[in-house]
């Protein structure tokens, strides 16, 4: 090993770490408002760094990375409201996150051995596919009674924890920051081990050449819909954690709006670091609410002129550029 991958390794050995140790501490300099609102941006970060693995690291370009999100918001919210068939009171938490992770997982799974299997969606037919899905997803929605229709689920209860025999609600600010900072924190370990394994680099060969692949006798087809299964799964997760902080699951959140907008907080970020898309999320919704403020409607504006200058100046996003420039950050 060279001494320049050598400092390379030791930079992001310490960057890392510091840089979400520095997030966790951030509740010990803000108020309860700013942080109540981070812990629902964390939400919105680990659904970023679903499309980050499945854009970044597998090439697959979903326009539908909030169908996966809305099925997991929709999942949680009918465990903890206790309106699955065959429930006789609501749901814990817990179970209702584990149903928001493998709804959408299974339905990926499905979906991705339509897509990637005989003729091979990529590219931009597989972006147009999955765009079409979103928008025939979020119409079931509006018009199924059982999920609400238009008004959606309300009342979801928070995430609540068994203590001593006691159920706990946790809704404090700084309770539900450190919940959804520690599933970040966990996704985002998880994630890294898996670009890590010989998993990962068999993905990234197949993103960059998968006729090649193939002739050494690989599955590219079964790779690519493992890639859209763990996606969906850690997009699930995040739209579990987001109904039991904002309390209801409604049909934008698994449409073509919250889709697209997932695309621009990874492009600006960086699809390929996982830990620049995280943080583009946490500033591209910052940045939404203070533009949105000051400029009205005319905030989507400026922010598709930021996404322009994005892609074509900073083809690694501009969070990424950042981090690459410093060595942060795993292969692209």
């Amino acid at each position: 090993m060279t001494a320049a991958r050598l400092g390379r390794v030791a930079r992001q050995r310490l960057a890392e770490p510091a840089i979400w140790l520095a997030i966790a501490l951030l509740p010990l300099w803000l108020g309860n408002w700013q942080v109540a609102q981070l812990a629902q941006f964390f939400t919105y970060g680990i659904l970023a760094l679903s499309l980050a693995f499945v854009w970044g690291q597998g090439g697959l370009l979903c326009f539908g990375q909030a169908v996966f999100f809305g099925i997991g918001a929709y999942g949680m919210s009918l465990v903890t409201l206790g309106m699955l068939p065959g429930q006789s009171g609501p749901g814990s938490s817990f179970l209702g996150l584990a149903v928001a992770v493998l709804l959408p997982a299974a339905f990926a799974n499905l979906l991705g051995r339509f897509l990637f299997y005989g003729r091979g969606l990529q590219g931009a037919y597989l972006g147009i596919v999955t765009l079409a899905i979103a928008v025939i997803a979020e119409r079931v929605a509006v018009n199924w009674d059982y999920l609400g229709g238009l008004n959606g689920l309300m009342n979801v209860p928070p995430f609540t924890l068994t203590i001593d025999g006691e159920a706990r609600e946790l809704w404090q600010p700084r309770e539900v920051y450190y919940l959804t900072l520690g599933a970040a924190v966990f996704t985002y370990l998880l994630l890294r081990a898996l670009i890590a394994s010989r998993y990962g680099t068999v993905v990234r060969a197949i993103r960059d050449g998968a006729e090649r692949v193939g002739f050494f006798g690989y599955d590219t087809a079964a790779y690519r819909a493992t890639v859209f299964t763990v996606g969906a799964a850690v997009a699930g997760l995040a739209g579990g954690l987001f109904v039991t902080l904002f309390n209801f699951a409604s049909p934008p959140l698994i449409g073509f709006t919250l889709s697209t907008e997932v695309l621009i907080w990874v492009a600006l970020g960086g699809r390929g670091n996982l830990l620049a898309a995280f943080l583009g999320a946490l500033v591209v919704r910052f940045l939404e609410d203070l533009l949105s403020e000051r400029f009205d409607v005319y905030w989507l504006l400026l922010l598709g002129l930021l996404f322009v200058l994005s892609v074509v100046l900073f083809p690694r996003g501009i969070i990424g550029e950042l981090l690459h420039r410093l060595g942060i950050g795993e292969s692209e």
